[in-house]
């Protein structure tokens, strides 16, 4: 498969997850530990296929950020499967599309990089976009939403995602693919007691139809789709990768407006056009 293939068909999976999280009745810590106890499985089959088992050296030097970017790694998936309870999927998606943003912010501080005036200028632009979603979205009339929270949980898994990525800078002599492997198993076992205390594994809302799409989360969003991506950003440029990457969030607004019958209004249009403008521009101006 052609590596533009893997990545576009990576972010149309990665943009219906909220759709069918929504549709799984677990707690969003039961839903983050199954996606990434079947995540890992499917993966380590995945290496195990291709003879690409991770290096354990290079894996006990790093074995620290690796264990601290999956315990992020968790906690961000809780956080925005409660973004996909309390709040459209497209105000979900976008507030958590702000981790870019957080990155840029907090990059001059972590990994001593400029901030020029045109980053600057993407960050205020963003904030404002997010204003307006805020807006709009706690004047909805869907009283069953509670968006200012859900928004809320959105950010929250943005900052958690940001310092993933931050992490991940450094991290050595890993490839992506054997970063992604740990630091999904590093998630279950940071997030194996906290289920444990919180739900103690009881799993009490499942049924049928909820087994069937933790295993697509689990199968489907996490393992197959990690694969494509990682094995498709190596033999694409930087610009491309960041370009394609707007599937995501654009697909799950489609996808929550055909088949959950979300709408957008205008205003809040314009603020997603300036979160996902300035996050694409930031990352632009960085290249």
């Amino acid at each position: 498969m052609h590596a533009r293939i893997k990545i576009i068909t990576a972010m149309l999976i990665f943009g219906s997850i909220g759709a069918i999280v929504r549709n799984i009745h677990l707690s969003s810590s039961e839903i983050a530990f199954l996606r990434g106890v079947i995540g890992s499985i499917f993966l380590i089959g995945v290496s195990f296929f291709l003879s690409q088992g991770p290096s354990y050296k290079s894996i006990k030097k790093n074995i620290l950020l690796l264990s601290l970017s999956g315990a992020a790694l968790g906690i961000n998936w809780i956080f925005l499967f409660q973004a996909y309870q309390y709040t459209s999927i497209a105000n979900a998606t976008l507030s958590y599309y702000f981790a870019p943003i957080i990155v840029i912010v907090l990059a001059p501080l972590i990994l001593k990089e400029k901030l020029t005036p045109g980053r600057v200028v993407c960050v205020f632009a963003a904030m404002f976009g997010l204003f307006l979603i805020v807006k709009v979205g706690n004047g909805n009339l869907n009283y069953s939403y509670q968006h200012a929270t859900g928004i809320i949980y959105g950010l929250l898994a943005a900052i958690f995602y940001a310092g993933v990525i931050l992490m991940n800078k450094f991290i050595k002599n890993l490839s992506d693919f054997e970063t992604t492997l740990v630091q999904l198993i590093s998630a279950v076992l940071v997030l194996l007691p906290y289920v444990a205390l919180k739900n103690g594994f009881s799993f009490s809302g499942v049924n049928s139809k909820s087994v069937i799409l933790i295993l697509i989360v689990g199968i489907i969003h996490t393992g197959f789709a990690y694969f494509l991506y990682f094995t498709a950003i190596r033999d694409l440029k930087g610009q491309t990768i960041a370009v394609l990457s707007y599937l995501d969030p654009i697909s799950a607004m489609i996808i929550a407006a055909v088949f959950l019958g979300e709408s957008m209004g205008f205003i809040q249009a314009i603020g997603g056009m300036l979160i996902l403008g300035s996050t694409f521009l930031s990352e632009k101006l960085g290249t």
